[in-house]
């Protein structure tokens, strides 16, 4: 049986109810993900990716996230509307991404208003405070001074709540994460997916939650992906690329950050998990 690697893209809160239905709805169709021989988490995938790895169940995975206190710190964003608008224009503005492109959005998210970086790292203190799972593993960031692409895993001797909160960091939502003496943002800044960490796997299962929709970021996210993809399979790899289907999209509405729509996306993202199982069965099994 050949190696398989499994890619979670990043998609703000939704993405994160998303990704975990679609993971417990792939489990209900025998596709189980932990077993992956390789885990590649960016952003919202990162959490999504943690969990897997660290040997937690689908169930319990939807249990926890439709839980009052999952999205807690969607609720408290203080954010400059005018500079987030700013970012996301220049970000998806791109017709490919750069250091020096991911350099111009670092700029802009280290300048933005946001909730102290404390308070950030905190609620990835409460749930992800510990050793890195020995399941293989990797978390992407960005440096916001030189966008200079960065991964994170269990040989890099940074904090796993760390790892992920540098992760995580939307620019101009949250705060840039310290690390080492740098600053880093989003891994979602680089490529929504940063698929091509996965080459080298016979099959290679990614799954994004960005670049199904028109507008914003999404064109970019798509291209990215779907270059990701081509370059991979033209290296000898089975790749499935999936983004999210038209009910999935339509449970999630236009606001990646809408901790309202956590249980309608799980959801959609179940029944979109069960579809895709019968789907990949014979190739990831």
């Amino acid at each position: 049986m050949g190696s398989k690697a499994v890619v979670l893209g990043g998609g703000g809160v939704v993405g994160i109810a998303w990704e975990t239905g679609l993971v417990a709805g792939l489990a209900e169709g025998g596709i189980d993900l932990a077993g992956a021989d390789l885990i590649v988490g960016t952003s919202a995938g990162s959490v999504i990716g943690a969990q897997l790895a660290a040997g937690k169940s689908a169930p319990e995975m939807l249990k926890e996230l439709l839980s009052p206190e999952e999205n807690a710190i969607a609720t408290q964003l203080e954010f400059d509307l005018p500079t987030v608008i700013a970012i996301f224009q220049k970000w998806s503005a791109f017709d490919q991404i750069t250091d020096a492109g991911c350099a111009e959005v670092g700029a802009m998210a280290l300048n933005a208003k946001t909730m102290a970086e404390e308070a950030w790292l905190e609620s990835f203190a409460e749930r992800f405070a510990g050793e890195w799972p020995e399941q293989r593993s990797v978390v992407t960031a960005v440096d916001a001074d030189t966008g200079a692409f960065q991964t994170w895993d269990r040989e890099s001797g940074v904090p796993l709540e760390l790892a992920l909160a540098s992760s995580c960091t939307v620019p101009g939502l949250f705060p840039a994460v310290s690390i080492n003496g740098k600053r880093y943002i989003d891994g979602g800044v680089r490529s929504g997916t940063n698929a091509d960490l996965a080459e080298g796997h016979d099959t290679i299962l990614i799954i994004a939650a960005l670049g199904g929709r028109p507008e914003n970021i999404g064109p970019i996210c798509k291209r990215t992906a779907e270059a990701e993809a081509a370059a991979l399979t033209a290296g000898g790899s089975h790749v499935e690329l999936h983004f999210m289907d038209e009910g999935s999209l339509e449970a999630v509405g236009p606001n990646m950050m809408d901790p309202t729509r956590t249980e309608i996306t799980a959801a959609a993202g179940v029944a979109q998990g069960k579809k895709l199982a019968a789907e990949i069965a014979d190739v990831w099994s």
